[in-house]
């Protein structure tokens, strides 16, 4: 995970409709940069519905929020499209940007060791800085408590 105070990683990757989008785009406002392991999932349909119905409280303290995984634009657009996501899905199919960010980590499942996202929430002030970093979030919770974080 990457220390707080720190410079956030710049970066450009397509969007679910496949625009590109850079952290850039953001300068002077709040991001709420989460990343998931996987579209359609359970826990990360419930971070994302919970960060969609939270949505217009986050823009009224002056935060976007942005989900970043491994999926495919398509991928991202069904995910968006069945459960009326409001904000971007940023699709980081080369990984960049997730080991940027110090997100992919060796998981144990069940005795089971594999590569993946651990599921992490940066908030990167106006000025592009870290100002939060929250790792091994859970999805359910994670919404309120950066809606919290902002306060």
């Amino acid at each position: 995970m990457l220390e707080i105070g720190t410079k956030a990683p710049a970066f450009t990757l397509p969007d679910q409709n496949g625009n590109p989008v850079s952290l850039s785009d953001f300068a002077g406002q709040k991001v709420i940069l989460y990343f998931y392991p996987k579209d359609m999932t359970a826990g990360c349909t419930k971070q994302a519905c919970a960060f969609g119905a939270l949505y217009p409280q986050f823009r009224e303290k002056g935060a976007v929020v942005i989900g970043v995984s491994k999926d495919s634009v398509s991928s991202h657009k069904k995910f968006e499209e069945k459960y009326g996501l409001p904000f971007l899905l940023l699709s980081d199919e080369e990984k960049t940007v997730i080991s940027a960010y110090d997100v992919w980590k060796e998981k144990k499942n069940y005795g089971k060791v594999s590569w993946g996202v651990v599921r992490t929430t940066y908030l990167i002030d106006e000025n592009g800085v870290i100002a939060k970093a929250f790792g091994s979030v859970k999805a359910a919770e994670n919404p309120a408590q950066m809606l919290e974080t902002l306060g």
